[in-house]
């Protein structure tokens, strides 16, 4: 029997997840509010309900829930939720108008905070009126083992449309295909772990028959993997590691005009990610100095998350991922010097396939036990690697809608682990990047020092960019 397992990689988002630690995406949308509002001025929920149920034919895991092998003898996999309640993942919430900024980054944080039912489908949407200026809010919370940032955004353009009519589709009826029994599903994966493993095994022979090409592919692998593990393998310990205990967050936004970062691309060269990650760079050096942390030499090391999804896997949920390992000069102080080595290290790595080398080794644990996956999950909360994850995602220039509402603002998120209290994720939207930034409350009162450092830095670049390109 075909299920629709886990990878590896998904499960290890659910092994990794703790009370303090919660492991889901999310973001912070900010729309139009008028549209939302019918007779009597009440908020259309049962409409807004209709339009996502309308369109989940086209996301059919967002109907499906987790179900675990027994003995946890494979990857868990994903079965139709029988009693799906669209009620249950659509909410509506209020803030006491005129809602500030401030309360709604204050609710945003509780909702985050919480972790998703396993018992149901891991995503929520909860809608919020009540904010000034009439407009409404949408907080998403979407389990990292059910999509990767990529996807998220393929998700959030299939539940928004491209114009403010809303498209209707033809979607068909549902009924939730029934669950197979434990008995079952553990010994069709006994099965399929016996003839996974004789692929792999099939595999190697083949290669030993050809001993060149074995050869030349595994030095390709050890030229790669050597990127992982030169230099300094064990990142600075920082503040920024220090664990994670409560469950409470903080959440900050920052945003900057993408015509900027594309003049500082113009001036100095490079790549947008390299811009950005300049900027992020700029910022935690703002922070760490004013925590007395900042040494002249220091050189922080940023996880950034590479999607290895091809055009073939457009629309597909699950995690399509691999990683880079980016020093960054905090230390430096001149700004045009930091984002000339952030171009040079970045194009060092993609040249050596960093990120090629990472997937691969990703890979390797599809054929590890669960319960060895799931020890280096745990491990991982321990991880020496790097002291902050920093993702940036391309998303739409042209604007979108949800039920004529266009969408004003959008502030990705990332999950904190035991020893990351800080995680910076990055979403292009209609001629602007949108900076969301979550961080532990407990060690974070100073957040808004890295907020401004972020803001200061990309005005800096931008400041120096136009004096270069006028000269």
């Amino acid at each position: 029997m075909s299920y629709d397992r886990m990878t590896a990689l998904d499960a290890s988002f659910l092994q990794l997840e703790r009370l303090e630690t919660p492991m889901h995406v999310g973001a912070l949308t900010v729309l139009e509010g008028e549209p939302f509002f019918g007779a009597g001025d009440r908020f259309r929920l049962n409409e807004v309900r209709d339009l996502v149920a309308n369109r989940l034919h086209l996301i059919p895991r967002f109907r499906k829930k987790v179900m675990t092998v027994p003995l946890e003898a494979g990857q868990p996999i994903w079965i139709d939720d029988e009693r799906f309640d669209i009620g249950y993942h659509v909410r509506l919430t209020a803030l006491p108008a005129p809602g500030s900024r401030s309360q709604l980054l204050a609710l945003f944080e509780r909702v985050q905070a919480q972790l998703l039912d396993r018992t149901r489908p891991l995503w929520e949407l909860w809608f919020v009126e009540g904010l000034e200026g009439g407009n409404v809010a949408l907080i998403q919370k979407t389990h990292h083992a059910l999509v990767d940032g990529v996807s998220g955004v393929d998700v959030a353009t299939v539940l928004l449309d491209l114009q403010p009519e809303p498209v209707v589709h033809d979607a068909p009826e549902w009924s939730p295909s029934p669950a197979p029994t434990p008995a079952r599903l553990l010994l069709d994966t006994a099965r399929g772990y016996v003839e996974g493993t004789g692929a792999v095994a099939r595999t190697a022979r083949n290669a030993l028959e050809v001993p060149r090409r074995a050869a030349e592919r595994l030095g390709t692998f050890a030229r790669q993997l050597s990127t992982l593990t030169e230099g300094s393998l064990v990142a600075p310990r920082t503040s920024l590691n220090k664990p994670v205990v409560g469950r409470t967050r903080r959440f900050g936004t920052v945003r900057v005009p993408l015509d900027d970062v594309k003049t500082i691309r113009r001036a100095f060269g490079g790549t947008v990610n390299d811009v950005v990650l300049a900027g992020v760079t700029g910022g935690l050096a703002r922070l760490l100095e004013s925590r007395g942390e900042l040494d002249p030499d220091m050189m922080l090391k940023v996880f950034c998350p590479v999607s290895v999804r091809d055009e073939s896997e457009h629309m597909q949920l699950g995690n399509c991922i691999s990683a880079m390992f980016v020093p960054v000069p905090v230390g430096e102080p001149d700004p045009i010097t930091r984002l000339c080595a952030v171009q040079a290290t970045t194009a060092d790595l993609k040249d050596r396939e960093q990120a090629l080398a990472a997937a691969t080794l990703l890979e390797l644990t599809s054929f590890a036990a669960p319960t060895l996956v799931g020890l280096a999950a745990r491990l991982a909360h321990h991880q020496p690697l790097f002291n902050v994850i920093c993702t940036n995602v391309p998303g739409p220039q042209i604007p979108l809608y949800c039920m004529g509402a266009r969408v004003l603002e959008a502030y990705p998120m990332v999950p904190l682990s035991r020893n990351l209290n800080v995680g910076i994720a990055i979403l292009s939207y209609c001629g602007n990047l949108q900076i969301g930034v979550l961080a532990d409350r407990d060690q974070w009162p100073d957040l808004e020092v890295l907020e401004a450092g972020i803001d200061d830095a990309f005005a800096e670049l931008t400041k120096l960019a136009e004096e270069r390109n006028d000269a």
